[in-house]
């Protein structure tokens, strides 16, 4: 569970912006729409493949 302290006089607009960022840095969201949906391990694999294969075309084309 997140705790903010509100500081004294401390605008709650101010204090909601710092609760977001510490919300997002958290990963809850990411983890929460990952878990929604099962996907089969091996299209997970899959898919970790891929983008490896990606991200090799954009470092060999780099390179040239």
């Amino acid at each position: 569970m997140l705790i903010i302290p509100i500081k004294e006089g401390e605008n709650i607009d101010r204090a909601l912006k710092r609760f977001k960022r510490k919300f997002d840095r958290t990963g809850v969201k990411r983890q929460l729409q990952i878990r929604k949906q099962f996907t089969k391990p091996s299209v997970e694999r899959r898919a970790q493949i891929q983008k490896a294969q990606y991200i090799q075309r954009l470092r060999d084309a780099e390179e040239i």
